[in-house]
């Protein structure tokens, strides 16, 4: 089981388990809360179809990876990107993210740079800035997210219940694009994760990834679903492309938050393309 490490807590290693299959031009796929690496079956499968090299990784608290109670910041999970791409090294790599995982990636190309970076795509995006503040005003109320918080600290599983349930539009979807089983999957992932990481996250949903947006000189895709109960299109999609030089909006209609999941043949359809997915000749 690959894994590197990328810290320290108490003089032990905090490590992060990832997964590299395939070969080609390489695709770095980054999850979504409270899910791990394996959320992305249905784009991996596709991806390595295609003769590319696909690469997964829990974040830190998440998955296979360790359970430390440090670094739950977006600078941490960027510095934590950028240790595996250098253990890898990787050049001209698509990095993928999701959900939180649309943080890594602006982060990491806001304070890293794009040396080893040919193009991004970002599904079910958190940028640019939940929080609702005076300069703002598209934002969320902060009392949401205490009461999150809240929620987590009194019942965490219950919690994960109603969150999941959002996170899939389960009462619009179910079953015939979101079953039972797959939402029970879900499900035992997220209470699989650092109970101190299912909080702690919270905080870092209100990083304000202003400053890092014009920054991005790569091509970015954006794909996200219209009716997002999670992150909304309007507060978050949809604004990115008056802060991105470069940027493709594919607004997928009726998709909730994972339309990775839901919504796999508009998300693969779009994402192929856009890496530049070339299907193998006949032997």
């Amino acid at each position: 089981m690959p894994r590197i490490a990328v810290g320290t807590e108490n003089d032990h290693p905090i490590e992060i388990h990832y997964e590299d299959h395939g070969s080609g031009p390489p695709v770095l796929l980054i999850h979504g809360y409270p899910l791990n690496g394996n959320s992305w079956e249905r784009q991996e499968r596709e991806l390595l179809a295609r003769g590319h090299r696909v690469i997964s990784y829990d974040r830190r608290g998440f998955g296979r990876s360790s359970q430390p109670t440090v670094g739950y910041d977006y600078d941490t999970f960027a510095a934590d990107l950028k240790t595996l791409i250098e253990h890898l090294d990787l050049d001209d790599v698509v990095l993928v993210g999701f959900s939180m995982g649309t943080g890594e990636v602006t982060r990491y190309l806001g304070t890293y740079g794009s040396q080893r970076v040919r193009k991004a795509a970002l599904l079910g995006a958190i940028p640019p800035f939940l929080l609702k503040t005076n300069d703002n005003p598209e934002g969320v109320d902060g009392e949401v997210f205490e009461g999150i918080k809240a929620a987590i600290v009194k019942d965490r599983y219950a919690y994960f219940k109603d969150f999941l349930d959002n996170f899939y539009n389960v009462d619009k979807l179910a079953p015939e694009r979101i079953t039972d089983q797959a939402w029970q999957a879900s499900f035992n992932v997220a209470a699989g994760a650092s109970p101190h990481a299912t909080y702690a996250c919270v905080d870092a949903w209100l990083t304000d990834f202003r400053p890092d947006l014009p920054k991005i000189d790569v091509p970015v895709l954006v794909v996200h679903g219209t009716e997002d109960r999670i992150l909304p299109f309007e507060a978050t999609a949809a604004r990115l492309p008056e802060l991105i030089a470069d940027v493709r909006l594919v607004p997928v209609k009726g998709g909730p938050h994972n339309i990775a999941w839901t919504h796999p043949n508009e998300v693969n359809a779009a994402l192929l393309e856009f890496v530049g997915a070339k299907v193998p000749s006949p032997a």
